[in-house]
């Protein structure tokens, strides 16, 4: 019921300022949502459920493109490209648009090439492993690490990405070493954690969750202060000896600077 909610109201913030542009500025053909990661990962997932959503409010074919790669970068730089007509909708996020340009120099400028309209959610991370692996809590994973330094291998959506930040967090406030590494975003990264080729992961919530339901990944510990409601058995990373310890990631909706600038939700 939450999620169903959650994924209406998201749709219809987004719908709303530009329905009211559609008459006289909006394409009546197919409308492109350009996600920077691969198809299964958390961002993939709340774009291709809203974008369902929008396909029936607008009337409209919404196709979910995935350009994945340089933690979500390639797919802005394309979308900051673009021209301002709204066939194309970018599924912004925290890794392309607040870390990557603190980290490197990119083809775009994440405050004045894009469009924002509305904001889509900030979902804290799990911290997961799959089922062969020893250490099933924050306590054993530390003490996994310093009897393993930097042969445990971590996860992630890519260099850079929240994910990956979480991990560093971690291993600073551990004393630890481990090894990254990176995917073109969630859904690879998952699938060789599971089959147990990547041994853990700082994941978003998002994707980690059916995963961790199903039995395939188990959750360690939770990366805000307080416990999810959806996860109210999995203690924070805080609660497991790490006060203060917290990692979220936002995903919004922007577009082309070129938009109309009353596409803004209000």
């Amino acid at each position: 019921m939450q999620r169903r909610t959650f994924v209406a109201g998201a749709a219809a913030t987004i719908a709303l300022p530009m329905a009211r542009a559609r008459g006289s500025n909006l394409p009546t053909g197919p409308v492109r949502i350009i996600v920077g990661f691969a198809p299964g990962g958390g961002t993939d997932i709340l774009a291709r459920v809203i974008g369902q959503k929008l396909g029936d409010m607008w009337k409209t074919q919404v196709i979910v493109e995935n350009k994945a790669g340089a933690s979500g970068t390639i797919a802005s730089d394309y979308v900051s490209k673009q021209p301002g007509d709204g066939t194309v909708l970018h599924m912004a996020h925290i890794n392309s648009h607040a870390l990557m340009p603190n980290l490197q120099k990119l083809g775009y400028d994440a405050e004045k090439d894009f469009q924002p309209i509305a904001l889509v959610g900030v979902t804290p991370n799990l911290l997961i492993c799959g089922g062969m692996q020893p250490a099933k809590t924050v306590k054993d994973l530390v003490a996994l690490c310093k009897a393993n330094p930097g042969k445990i291998s971590f996860g992630s959506a890519g260099p850079g990405s929240a994910q990956h930040l979480a991990l560093e967090m971690f291993m600073l406030q551990a004393g630890v070493k481990a090894i990254h590494v990176p995917y073109k975003g969630s859904g690879p990264m998952l699938t060789d954690l599971i089959g147990g080729q990547v041994q853990y992961s700082f994941d978003t919530m998002t994707a980690a969750t059916p995963h961790v339901k199903n039995g395939k990944a188990i959750a360690i510990a939770q990366t805000r202060q307080k416990r999810a409601s959806g996860h109210p058995n999995v203690p924070t990373m805080a609660e497991s000896g790490f006060p203060g310890f917290e990692a979220t990631t936002g995903t919004a909706w922007s577009a082309p600077a070129r938009c109309p600038s009353r596409w803004r939700a209000a």
